[in-house]
């Protein structure tokens, strides 16, 4: 089989309850996030059809998904060529993040309750736990969820639909990163001073670390980056 295929297979979870459509694009759209297709790599969708036994189908509304996000573009006498994500693209993303995250955890702490403080820190709170047990998903999830409880909280959901979509191109990358012990541990640490800054209103302090934890971030995925080969 096709190497590129066997990634893709790979990646392809079919025990989820989820349509196929679904699940075919997310196969796809991991494998070429993590450089597993290269750049420049065409996507034989017959050829892909035949060897996971699946219709065209799925495979072409995949593919109609990822033109959108730029993740493939449509080349006119070849087809669908992968363009996928470059060192390039990770430091002009965490860029934006950097500003648009502290936009939204400063306007979130002027809008938040007394109560709204109190669930974010059980909220980090039960992240200490599952860092301290181990519970690596649940921590994932943990970490997620105080970027969304942020989010919300800021009441601009705008850019809370700017920054997922930013975040989403390299959400395969940050949990590779932070499964690694050193790595949430300190990331957790990082939320903590956000919170603290938070309840302190220091503007300051909330857009020196925030700044620190996302290019902490980075530095974990361009190195992954650089592992994969991917330029």
């Amino acid at each position: 089989m096709n190497p590129i295929i066997t990634a893709v297979k790979k990646n392809l979870d079919l025990t989820e309850n989820k349509p196929l459509k679904i699940a075919v694009y997310e196969a796809f759209r991991k494998t070429i996030i993590l450089g597993e297709i290269p750049a420049g790599e065409r996507i034989n969708e017959k050829e892909f059809s035949d060897e996971l036994n699946i219709s065209r189908t799925p495979i072409r509304i995949a593919m109609k998904a990822l033109v959108e996000e730029q993740l493939v573009q449509h080349v006119p006498r070849i087809g669908m060529v992968v363009k996928g994500i470059g060192i390039k693209d990770a430091y002009e993303i965490y860029e934006i993040r950097k500003s648009l995250d502290t936009l939204a955890t400063i306007k979130a702490m002027k809008l938040m309750t007394e109560e709204d403080f109190k669930e974010l820190r059980e909220l980090l709170e039960r992240g200490e736990v599952y860092n301290k047990t181990d519970q690596v998903d649940l921590l994932l999830k943990n970490f997620s969820d105080f970027n969304a409880f942020i989010y919300e909280k800021s009441q601009m959901p705008r850019l809370k639909s700017i920054v997922l979509d930013l975040q989403t191109y390299l959400v395969y990358f940050r949990d590779i990163a932070i499964r690694a012990s050193a790595r949430r541990s300190i990331a957790l640490e990082e939320h903590w001073l956000i919170y603290r800054g938070m309840c302190t209103n220091n503007i300051e302090q909330i857009t020196l670390i925030t700044h620190e934890h996302l290019t902490r971030s980075l530095e974990f995925i361009l190195k992954e980056m650089e592992k994969r080969k991917i330029d």
